[in-house]
């Protein structure tokens, strides 16, 4: 351990920052994610929509990132955490209140990027941030870790770890140098010298090296992916919220695993880099990480696709939404219209449905009673709304049922 703690006191130990293996390979997928994430952004025209999918995102990557942890939340008590309405559980309850903390800081992310142009978020300030709005959000009754010897220790809201700890096979940086490694990866990262098309790559290999780094005692994985998340919109390839990277990961966390414990390992022989590291484990990580955000990416534009989302709409109408049995075909135009347009006018009604000024104020109140769609006021328009009962109708496999940690070493 002392040789490994006297080479992790300085920052050359992290390199390469950037892989050189493969680097056609890589620079390929990044186009096709640059080309994939403006199709995806051109599949959504309503900014009404492109907000109210926005919002359900961040559910899904919340889910998501609460699975890659091993702890499973049911959309629909995502849902209830968001209105207040906790489990008597306590497991549950516990799951409600990571994914509310996790929503909650994403937002608050998206408006600091969004208010503040200039702000670094390559820089350990940010890191913090993110870290501390995270537990702050949560109960103290949340905010431990327990040590390799089960010993139970406080978390201190946006504190650098003070002490070693051994992630796998891998012992991250002494705690004195994390300010020498963090200065390094901002540096780095954060040079607007990187060619724009470097740049994803960087965004991959910043996601090990954060990891590899482990700044916090605890929410290191959490923190890498909403920082991540803040390069996407930094670097514009967020699609305005419409994709989630957080759902690859937990598709193939295996893979994800291990591959970050590859790029952890040191370089094989001199045909394996110049630095410290394996670059051939970066590359390998880099050109995962990018493959999974094209396949997510791909995924978005597939499920936004707007006649195949028509045909899902009355699908579920159809087959699945057989509790309605007052005007469920006029309420599906209703829908079917504001899938496309977001939200329309209530005088509108009666030109979608051909029912009178009774019949469509009938609709428009059962249709809201039915969460079909939403109001911000007594007479206002009508806006889509995607509550968890139609979730898997109109946009399939956006929750996989996958199993979580726990549930797998019971199988």
């Amino acid at each position: 351990m002392s040789a490994d703690i006297a080479i992790y006191t300085r920052p050359t130990a992290m390199e390469p920052l950037l892989p050189k293996t493969d680097r056609a390979i890589l620079s390929t997928l990044s186009r096709d994610i640059f080309q994939a994430s403006g199709c995806l952004l051109g599949m959504v025209h309503s900014k009404v929509v492109r907000k109210k999918m926005a919002s359900l995102i961040r559910e899904m990557n919340c889910y998501y990132s609460n699975l890659i942890e091993g702890h499973k939340t049911k959309p629909r008590d995502i849902q209830r955490a968001l209105i207040q309405d906790f489990s008597g559980n306590e497991k549950k309850r516990e799951n409600q209140l990571l994914s509310l903390a996790h929503i909650q800081v994403e937002e608050l992310m998206e408006e600091r990027l969004r208010n503040e142009e200039s702000m670094d978020v390559y820089s350990q300030e940010f890191l913090c941030w993110i870290h501390h709005e995270f537990y702050t959000h949560l109960p103290e009754s949340l905010r431990f870790a327990f040590t390799e010897e089960g010993e139970k220790i406080n978390i201190v809201p946006g504190e650098f770890r003070k002490t070693m700890v051994a992630v796998g096979r891998h012992t991250p940086p002494h705690f004195d140098s994390l300010d020498t490694f963090l200065t390094r990866f901002k540096r780095f990262y954060g040079d607007s010298k990187i060619y724009d098309t470097d740049r994803l790559i960087a965004i991959a290999a910043a996601h090990h090296r954060l990891a590899w780094i482990h700044p916090f005692l605890d929410g290191n994985g959490r923190v890498m992916r909403l920082h991540s998340q803040a390069l996407m919109i930094k670097h514009g390839l967020a699609s305005h919220g419409l994709w989630t990277l957080s759902r690859g990961l937990a598709r193939y966390r295996e893979r994800y695993y291990k591959l970050l414990q590859e790029a952890d390992r040191r370089r094989i022989n001199d045909y394996d880099g110049r630095g410290n590291l394996s670059d051939k484990g970066l590359s390998a990580f880099c050109s995962f990480f990018l493959e999974t955000m094209l396949d997510q990416i791909n995924f978005m534009t597939e499920i936004f696709d707007l006649p195949r989302l028509r045909k899902r709409v009355e699908h579920h109408f159809q087959f699945q939404a057989l509790h309605i049995t007052q005007y469920r075909e006029e309420k599906m135009r209703v829908v079917k219209n504001l899938i496309e347009e977001g939200e329309i006018q209530r005088t509108k009604i009666q030109e979608i449905t051909g029912k009178g000024a009774t019949i469509s104020a009938k609709i428009i109140k059962q249709g809201l009673e039915e969460e079909l769609f939403v109001t911000p006021s007594a007479k206002g328009v009508l806006q889509i709304n995607f509550p968890e009962q139609v979730l898997e109708s109109y946009f399939p496999r956006l929750f996989l049922d996958l199993p979580s940690r726990s549930e797998e070493e019971n199988t």
